[in-house]
């Protein structure tokens, strides 16, 4: 048993050295032993990570000697690694550098403060000469990327860690110009862009030299595969300085470059000159000096010297990427405010964005027919770049776009009636999404139409049933996949594939828009999208042209999108492995979104497609786990104002005898839900469960209170017949004190109307009733009246179980709407009255019981009056001819004064 008292369990932290130790004696290299398998390096990193086998910390109080054993082995753990940091085999120093890295990363605050400065110079060595493997070069960078983004967060040590990172730059500088290894560029601009955010003002002295470096690079088309690291390292320059001058003059250099290569690149496809002037002329205002050229005046040099050699290609290319470093530089967060020069922005991706390919009609041809072809495959990309940037533009100036706001549109919508290629499409209706939500519905009047044109034209194939399209139109299979089955009445609730049948039902619906190109569901769910920015910004404000025809869109395009199943997100990744994942879930998702945005739109009238609405949400709820069921759940609450719609009290005014916070939650559930719950607990009105309900046990429940609490019906009984003596004699008062002399005159059969018959005896007829409604919570009752006419025989006449007895003879009900209130009358042995009735329903109750003195004697039957007003239940009458079944007593015949 000895063995199993080392430690207790998992969490024990006597464990935490036991395995650290065995990571250092199994998987971590030595100088002894060949390090014959760097991959059981990755096992080492995980150990580490997944059992913090180096913070030293612990949420329990811990035992002195098991921390000091833990802190031994971590030195161990740190000797082992700059022994092997120093060591001249490049596979163990590459090693120890990495283990090094995961250190810093890992291990604790008191620790690293007092080991990072030997730990610097140890990785600092490696990047200079005589150093020359290519991958330990790159692992140092890497490490002492790790080393200052953990010291990042000690202010109090921000001096010293800014010298350090002094001490870095002409070491990168020179891995930037010497080396010729692509990966060692990526590691050493990756050390730069850390060193810039966390210690811009370390770099301040080489501002120059950094700025050449990247531009050469970026220039010169070497390093293709990760060029856009140096884009967005050029982008965050500028934070070096962190004043607004240096942000505008690294833009404006960058526009001019920009505007420099158009000239070049459309040469014979557009107006160069005129075009060029115009950018230039908003950049550079008339009486200034141009800005020095990008990279400085050597880099001048060098690009002119190489214009004559460049292809076509690597101008295209730096015109994209230096269109991607304005996007990074007008998207990254800048310590100063700026300026934004829109102007010149929006006049540079015009002119990249107006030019298709065509040949302008007023120059000669000045491209043979390779160069039109080549520009014409690499235009795409451009105006890729082009909308990125004024996108860029959009989310930097937000409302300050107003001025220009006119501008914008007017390229949107010239743009977007040309623009035929999917993700141009896609990166227009985002563009028009950003647009509509930020500048509210101003920008949705101007929108509206061309939002709506080109949403009916891409959903048109959903609309019709025709079936989805695949998100790669080239590829056949993923279209077959995706497109949606032809309409079949299913048995089965949920379907979550398709089934053969479904797939031979592909080429009938190919067959029947033949000629017609399926649009991808990349724009299907991007023009979703976009109406569901429409109608939630726009929905309610001169709508009437276009908001009847995008109902009826939205639900049919939602109706089909879910006829083939629901997506799953797991399924999508094995059979869509070529296609973005999930891209039949985000269009049923878009979907459903524009739907609801449908639904709670402010119009003129109730939304026409609710019920069809809430089906479809309530189909999706059922796909558990799945992020469509997590949005209809959420479709459902949002729809419940439209589904049970009322006026809440403004102010919550507060009550005695609410629970405290933690006393809310002590609630006990019964065992059998069945019989205990619907017993004690039942939300039901009384007289829903039968006779084996009980009162409550506890008030705790308001709404089950004022069920059954305060608006309980009083039950007759015949115990009390003075209680009712009084009940009647208080209606009689009310009502003027009607004499039943006055009521004793007999009923003929020939005063009913002509064709009346009575029925035989012990038949029973039924007559319509106003129809009770519950409205509220408390005593809110809405009643729709009806008038009743109806023969009333001679005998039992019941209707319901609680009801209005009436006597026979030439009677008119008329059923008038009550107000709040509930009143059960039964002659003399009434019970008491709920004074809330009107006083026509009063008058009504007199004259029916008056009436039953008026009774033949040979029926000699006893008339029980009842009026039973109850939440979920109907007004009804009854009539009841035997007495002697009933425990009431006889009707008293005379003054309602009297004893």
């Amino acid at each position: 048993m000895a063995v199993f008292e080392h430690f207790q369990n998992l969490y024990d932290i006597r464990l935490k050295p036991r395995l650290l130790r065995s990571l250092i004696r199994d998987r971590v290299p030595d100088e002894k032993h060949p390090f014959s398998k760097p991959s059981e390096l990755s096992i080492v990193v995980s150990a580490v990570k997944n059992h913090g086998l180096l913070s030293e910390s612990s949420r329990e109080a811990v035992d002195p000697k098991h921390m000091e054993n833990w802190k031994s082995s971590i030195d161990a753990w740190i000797e082992r690694l700059l022994l092997l940091v120093s060591s001249k085999m490049p596979d163990k120093c590459w090693a120890g550098i990495c283990l090094l890295g995961l250190t810093c990363q890992e291990c604790s605050s008191d620790r690293f403060l007092a080991s990072y400065s030997v730990w610097f110079q140890k990785l600092l060595a490696q990047i200079q000469p005589p150093s020359d493997s290519h991958f330990v070069k790159v692992a140092s960078c890497a490490s002492l990327a790790d080393l200052f983004t953990r010291l990042s967060g000690f202010s109090n040590i921000k001096k010293d860690v800014t010298s350090h990172a002094g001490k870095l730059i002409q070491p990168v500088l020179k891995l930037l110009t010497d080396d010729s290894s692509g990966a060692v560029w990526e590691g050493a601009v990756d050390l730069l862009c850390s060193i810039i955010n966390f210690f811009p003002s370390s770099v301040h002295r080489h501002y120059e030299s950094v700025e050449a470096a990247i531009v050469s690079k970026i220039m010169s088309g070497k390093c293709d595969s990760n060029i856009s690291k140096f884009v967005h390292c050029l982008a965050l320059l500028p934070r070096s300085k962190g004043d607004e001058d240096s942000w505008s003059l690294m833009l404006q250099k960058i526009l001019i470059s920009i505007n420099v290569d158009l000239n070049d690149a459309f040469q014979g496809l557009e107006e160069a000159e005129t075009k060029s002037n115009e950018v230039i002329k908003h950049l550079v205002p008339p009486g200034k000096e141009p800005p020095p050229p990008l990279g400085g005046n050597k880099m001048q040099g060098e690009t002119s010297n190489q214009a004559t050699e460049m292809s076509e290609q690597l101008i295209l290319h730096r015109i994209s990427m230096l269109m991607l470093c304005c996007c990074r530089m007008l998207t990254n967060p800048y310590p100063a405010q700026v300026i934004v020069p829109v102007r010149p922005l929006l006049v540079l991706v015009g002119r990249v964005l107006m030019v298709d390919g065509s040949l302008s009609q007023s120059l000669l041809p000045f491209l043979t027919v390779m160069q039109r072809e080549f520009i014409c495959s690499e235009l795409p990309l451009l105006h890729l770049c082009g909308l990125d940037l004024l996108t860029g533009i959009i989310k930097r100036v937000r409302s300050q776009l107003l001025p220009h706001a006119a501008d914008v549109v007017r390229l949107l919508t010239e743009y977007f009636r040309r623009c035929a290629l999917p993700a141009l499409r896609v990166k227009v209706y985002s563009i028009l999404r950003i647009l509509l939500i930020s500048m509210g519905v101003g920008m949705a009047q101007y929108l509206a139409q061309e939002v709506v044109s080109n949403a009916l034209v891409d959903l048109d194939s959903i609309a019709h049933g025709c079936g989805e399209a695949s998100s790669t139109p080239c590829s056949k299979a993923a279209s077959e996949g995706l497109l949606l089955p032809s309409y079949r009445k299913r048995k089965h609730g949920t379907i979550t594939g398709f089934s053969e049948e479904q797939q031979g039902g592909v080429g009938t619906e190919m067959e029947a828009v033949k000629g017609k190109p399926i649009t991808p569901i990349a724009v299907q769910t991007a023009a979703l999208q976009a109406l569901e920015a429409l109608l939630t910004v726009g929905g309610a404000l001169r709508s009437e042209c276009w908001r009847q025809n995008v109902d009826l869109l939205l639900i049919t395009v939602a109706t089909n999108a879910s006829n083939g199943g629901w997506a799953n997100e797991e399924k999508d990744i094995f059979l869509l492995s070529d296609e973005p994942t999930s891209t039949r879930t985000d269009f049923q998702l878009a979907a459903l979104r524009a739907l609801l945005a449908s639904l709670l739109s402010p119009a003129r009238v109730r939304p026409p497609y609710l019920s069809q609405g809430l089906e479809l949400f309530r189909r999706g709820k059922q796909e558990t786990g799945t992020k469509v069921a997590e949005f209809c759940a959420h479709a459902l609450l949002a729809l419940e104002v439209l589904m049970h719609p009322r006026a809440l009290p403004l102010v919550n005014f507060p009550s005695g005898d609410h629970p405290d916070f933690g006393q809310g939650f002590n609630c006990k559930f019964p065992k059998n839900i069945f019989s205990s719950g619907l017993k004690n607990n039942s939300p039901f009105p009384r007289g829903i469960l039968g006779k084996d309900e009980i009162e409550p046990e506890s008030n705790d429940d308001e709404l089950y209170s004022s069920w059954l609490g305060n608006d309980e019906e009083t039950e007759a009984s015949a115990s009390i017949p003075d209680k009712h003596l009084e009940s009647r004699q208080e209606l009689s008062e009310k009502d003027g004190r009607l004499s039943t002399e006055d009521h004793q005159a007999e009923k003929h059969p020939s005063d009913l109307p002509a064709g009346a018959q009575f029925p035989k005896e012990g038949d029973r007829g039924a007559t319509d009733a106003a129809h009770m409604e519950t409205g509220g919570i408390k005593d809110s009752i809405m009643a729709q009246s009806e008038r009743v006419q109806e023969i009333i025989p001679n005998n039992d006449v019941r209707l319901q179980d609680k009801d209005v007895m009436v006597p026979t003879g030439d009677l008119t009900a008329n059923v008038v709407e009550p107000n709040k209130g509930k009143i059960e009358s039964s002659g003399s042995d009434s019970s008491k009255a709920t004074p809330a009735l009107s006083s026509e329903i009063n008058n009504k109750v007199l004259m029916a019981a008056a009436d039953a003195n008026a009774l033949p004697s040979d029926q000699g039957s006893l008339l029980t009056t009842s009026i039973v007003i109850e939440k979920g239940k109907k007004l009804v009458l009854e009539y009841n001819s035997d007495a002697s079944k009933d425990s009431f007593p006889d009707i008293v015949d005379g003054e309602p004064d009297s004893d």
